[in-house]
């Protein structure tokens, strides 16, 4: 889906653990999707209703792998923007990876990163 003339978004429906989802990204010349507005959320989250019919669970680009409670998206832009649920992100166990669509809300929760899920990649032209 093209949210701008360099924005690109792309549902990847096969199920993957995060690592293997954001791989898959960067073999289509992007990475998992980071979100920088309402505006790129709401578009993402058309585009999985759209194909799927629901709206579904799904990886994007965020983490805190590199140090707890310091979130940071895989392709380098600012975490600036956020949509966390309701006393998210929890930090329970080892739950580094950011999902969307999470609940009733369809907002964020952090996940264990083993956890099979479809993603959403992007790629930004400069």
């Amino acid at each position: 889906m093209d949210l701008d003339q360099r924005t690109l978004f792309l549902l990847q429906p096969e199920t993957h653990e995060m690592a293997k989802a954001e791989r898959n990204c960067h073999s289509m010349r992007g990475h998992l999707a980071s979100v920088h507005n309402v505006m790129e959320l709401h578009e993402i989250q058309k585009m999985i209703m759209t194909a799927t019919h629901r709206m579904k669970l799904a990886w994007i680009g965020g983490s805190d792998a590199h140090e707890v409670n310091v979130w940071s998206w895989s392709d380098g832009t600012p975490f600036s923007y956020t949509d966390w649920c309701d006393g998210e992100p929890n930090q329970r166990g080892v739950q580094r990876c950011l999902q969307m669509n999470h609940s009733e809300d369809k907002c964020w929760d952090n996940m264990n990163c083993a956890v099979k899920l479809p993603s959403v990649c992007v790629n930004r032209s400069r």
